[in-house]
């Protein structure tokens, strides 16, 4: 008599799906810090707007 429906307690599990690094290519910002971004990407494009962003950030 006190069954209570599983579908409201159940959780779902979380899937994260990493991307193929293999696909991406590597731009290094300083030492700490490397971005990944699409093989035909600009890399000089990614930059400016990692330290576009950045600078907004910190003032």
């Amino acid at each position: 008599m006190n069954e209570r429906n599983n579908s409201v307690y159940d959780k779902k599990q979380v899937v994260h799906k990493s991307p193929d690094l293999n696909k991406l290519q590597v731009v290094v910002i300083d030492h700490r810090t490397k971005l990944y971004i699409a093989m035909d990407a600009d890399p000089e494009e990614a930059r400016n707007r990692y330290y576009s962003r950045n600078n907004t950030r910190r003032t």
